[in-house]
């Protein structure tokens, strides 16, 4: 289980570098644009998120 996890955390990390590595600019301007959304909007945009991964992850592992 341990290893699954290390993989899936490695894969999480590459996913989340590609953006700011293809593109520093427009990253840079999206974290700003999200410093001036609410706590509220940015719970719900994280709930969306892991619900829609969930999904995903039950899909493609049946």
């Amino acid at each position: 289980m341990w290893e699954e996890f290390g993989k899936a955390f490695c894969l999480m990390l590459i996913m989340e570098g590609i953006m700011p590595f293809l593109y520093p600019d427009r990253w840079r301007k999206l974290v700003a644009t999200l410093a001036t959304i609410s706590d509220r909007d940015l719970r719900v945009m994280g709930l969306v998120s892991m619900l829609i991964g969930l999904g995903v992850l039950l899909f493609l592992t049946n």
